[in-house]
C-alpha cells in the first residue's frame, strides 16, 4: 500500500482527488484531513468514505494546529503529502485577508515543519495561476516568472508555494509544486462564477458578470487537473514547480454564453456589475513542462465548462442546501447592493 495523507481533502479539487486516487490506485490508501469548512464539507466524501471504507478516512483538524497536524502526520505514516488545505475565494480575501494568510501561510509552514521532522518522502503543495498576475495576450506564465499576485488570496498562496520551495532548499524534503488554472467540475461551492453562474441561470437569477465579462481565463476540468497532480508525482522532479492547464482560454462572457446554451437559458439573465477591486485580466499559462511530463488535458475548456454545468444541473439535491444558510448570506454581501458596471 502506498499511504497518502491529502490536507483539505473536503474541499471541491480535494475531494476530486481522494475519487480519483481510491477509483484509480488500487494499492492507495488514503487519510483526509480537513477543518470541514463552508466549502470543504463531510458530504463530499461520504460516497467514498463508504465505498472505499478500507482504504480512505477522514480525521477532522485544522492545519494551524501544530498538535493536530503532527498527530495526524504520525498515525498515517503517509508516503505521500499532498495539501489543498487553504482559503481559495478572491472574494473573500478582499473582506478577510487574515483568514486567507493563517491558513495559506502559516497553515502551510505547520504541516510542511511536521512533514519533514517525521521523515515524509513527498510533499506536493497545490497552487493556483493566480500568483503570476495578469499576464498580455502575447505572452503566457511560466514557473520561473516572476510573481505578481494581485489579491489577498493570490499573495497568500505564492507565500505558501515560496514556503514549500524554501523547505527543499533550506531543509532537503522532496517538495514540488503545481499552479493550476482555473478548476470547474462536481462538488465546486457555488460561491466560484461557474457553479454561482449555472445555479442562478437553474434558478432563473441573474447572473453577476463583473465589469465588461472580457477578462479571460483558462477552465479546466477537476479531473485534468487530479490527473495533473497525479502525473508530478509519479513523474516530475523535487524541487520543481509545474504549471497544470488547458494551455488555451475564452473569456468570461464566453463562458457565460457556453453555459446559457447548455441550459437553454436567455441571454436576459446577464447582468454586468461593477468590477471587484484588483481583478486580473488575463491568465495564461505555458503548459509545457506539463506536456514532458506525458500529462495533456482530456476535456477543452468549453467541453470543460460544460461538463461541469451538466453535472450541476443533474444534482440539485447536492447544491440546493448548499446555497441555503451560510451561502445566502454571503451572496446578500457580495451582491445584493453592488452596483450595474458602467459602460
Amino acid at each position: 500500500m502506498k499511504r497518502y495523507l491529502i490536507t483539505g481533502g473536503a474541499g471541491f479539487i480535494g475531494c476530486n482527488y481522494v475519487r480519483f486516487l481510491l477509483s484509480g490506485y488500487p494499492d492507495a490508501k488514503v487519510t483526509v484531513y480537513d477543518k470541514l469548512t463552508y466549502s470543504g464539507r463531510v458530504e463530499n466524501l461520504e460516497e467514498p468514505l463508504a465505498r472505499f471504507k478500507d482504504r480512505c478516512e477522514l480525521v477532522v483538524g485544522d492545519i494551524c494546529d501544530s498538535t493536530a497536524v503532527e498527530r495526524a502526520v504520525q498515525a498515517a505514516q503517509p508516503d505521500i503529502v499532498v495539501n489543498f488545505a487553504a482559503e481559495t475565494h478572491v472574494d473573500r480575501s478582499i473582506a478577510d485577508p487574515d483568514t486567507f494568510v493563517r491558513t495559506d501561510v502559516n497553515g502551510t509552514a505547520v504541516l510542511l515543519r511536521q512533514v519533514s521532522d517525521q521523515g515524509v518522502a513527498r510533499y506536493h503543495q497545490v497552487s493556483t495561476d493566480e500568483v503570476y498576475g495578469t499576464v498580455p495576450v502575447s505572452q503566457r506564465s511560466s514557473e520561473g516568472d516572476v510573481l505578481n499576485p494581485s489579491s489577498p488570496y493570490s499573495a497568500s498562496k505564492a507565500a505558501g508555494d515560496l514556503m514549500a520551495m524554501a523547505w527543499h532548499q533550506t531543509y532537503g524534503l522532496p517538495v514540488t509544486v503545481s499552479r493550476g488554472a482555473n478548476c470547474v467540475g462536481a462538488y465546486q461551492y457555488p460561491e466560484k462564477v461557474v457553479p454561482l453562474f449555472a445555479t442562478n441561470a437553474l434558478l432563473n437569477l441573474p447572473l453577476p458578470v463583473y465589469g465588461d465579462g472580457k477578462q479571460r481565463r483558462d477552465f479546466q476540468h477537476v479531473l485534468d487537473h487530479c490527473a495533473g497532480i497525479q502525473a508530478v508525482l509519479e513523474h516530475g522532479q523535487p524541487g520543481e514547480i509545474y504549471n497544470i492547464g488547458t494551455g488555451t482560454e475564452v473569456t468570461n462572457l464566453e463562458m457565460v454564453r457556453i453555459l446559457l446554451e447548455t441550459l437553454d437559458k436567455p441571454r436576459s439573465l446577464i447582468r454586468h456589475v461593477q468590477d471587484r477591486p484588483g481583478h486580473d485580466r488575463r491568465y495564461g499559462l505555458d503548459i509545457s513542462k506539463m506536456l514532458d511530463l506525458g500529462w495533456s488535458p482530456a476535456m477543452s475548456v468549453e467541453e470543460s465548462i460544460t461538463a461541469a454545468v451538466c453535472w450541476y444541473r443533474d444534482n440539485r439535491a447536492w447544491w440546493e442546501p448548499v446555497r441555503a444558510g451560510e451561502f445566502q448570506d454571503y451572496y446578500a454581501r457580495q451582491y445584493a447592493g453592488r452596483p450595474d458596471h458602467v459602460r
